[in-house]
C-alpha cells in the first residue's frame, strides 16, 4: 500500500497529529494559503491579459493563454480536492496513483511564471520524456520558481533545467542572487519561519521527502545560486 503523496500527504500527517493533540492548525492554514496564492494570482494575470483589447493578441496567443489558464485552474482544483480529502472525516491511508505525463508537458505552466526575457531553460530529451505526476511536479517547481523570483535580484535571470542522470531525475531552478549559505540554512530548517518566510522551500522539502528524494542548494559560477531536486531512479514521483 503506497503512502499518500504531495499536499494530501502533508495534510494527512497533520490530521493524524491533530487527533493526538500535536498538530499546528495555524501552520496548516499558512501552507494552504501559500499554495493557493500562486494559481489564483496567475489566473488573475492571464484573464486580465485576455480581456485587454489593447494587447494586440493573436489567435495563437489567446489559445496559449487559455491553455495556461486551464492548467492553473486544474492545479488549483487539485489542491482544493487534496485539502478536502485530507481534512474531511475520513482518513484514507492510500490514494490512487496520479496519472503521469511527460515532464515536458508540465514545464510550460511553470515557465509562464517568469517574464520571457528573464527565463533560461535547458531540458534534455530523456528528461522531457520522463513520466511524472503533473500536479505534484508542478507544485514543487512553482514553489522553487516563485522563491527565485521573490528572493533573486530584480530583473535577474531565472534558470529552469532538467536532466535524467544515473542517480535519478534532476530538476534545477537557479537565480542570480542570494547567499548559498543562507539558502542551505533555509533548506535545513525543521519548521518554517513566521509568515510566509521560508514556507515555499519547506513545502518543497516535505513533498520531495515523501518519495525519498533530496533537495540541495548549489553555488553557481560566476555567480548566483540554484536549488536542485533529485528524485530517485525509476519512475520519479512526488
Amino acid at each position: 500500500m503506497r503512502s499518500p503523496q504531495g499536499l494530501r500527504a502533508m495534510l494527512l500527517r497533520w490530521r493524524r497529529a491533530d487527533l493526538d493533540g500535536r498538530a499546528d492548525p495555524a501552520l496548516m492554514v499558512r501552507v494552504l494559503c501559500h499554495e493557493f496564492r500562486t494559481p489564483v494570482s496567475t489566473l488573475t494575470s492571464l484573464t486580465r491579459a485576455l480581456a485587454d483589447d489593447r494587447a494586440g493578441l493573436t489567435d495563437a496567443d489567446r489559445r496559449a493563454i487559455t491553455e495556461l489558464a486551464r492548467e492553473q485552474a486544474a492545479h488549483l482544483d487539485g489542491l482544493l480536492r487534496d485539502a478536502a480529502a485530507a481534512g474531511g472525516g475520513g482518513l484514507p491511508l492510500a490514494v490512487r496513483a496520479e496519472p503521469t505525463v511527460p515532464l515536458a508537458e508540465v514545464l510550460p505552466a511553470v515557465a509562464a511564471l517568469v517574464p520571457a526575457h528573464r527565463l533560461r531553460t535547458r531540458v534534455t530529451g530523456r528528461a522531457g520524456r520522463c513520466p511524472v505526476p503533473a500536479r505534484r511536479i508542478r507544485q514543487v517547481l512553482v514553489n522553487l520558481v516563485q522563491n527565485a523570483l521573490w528572493h533573486g535580484p530584480h530583473d535577474g535571470e531565472i534558470g529552469l533545467y532538467a536532466a535524467l542522470r544515473r542517480d535519478g531525475l534532476s530538476l534545477l531552478v537557479t537565480d542570480q542572487g542570494r547567499s548559498v549559505a543562507a539558502l542551505a540554512e533555509a533548506l535545513r530548517r525543521t519548521a518554517p519561519g513566521s509568515g510566509v518566510h521560508g514556507l515555499g522551500l519547506w513545502i518543497v522539502r516535505q513533498l520531495v521527502a515523501v518519495e525519498g528524494g533530496t533537495v540541495r542548494a548549489h553555488r553557481l559560477r560566476p555567480g548566483g545560486v540554484g536549488v536542485e531536486v533529485l528524485l530517485p531512479p525509476g519512475r520519479p514521483r512526488v
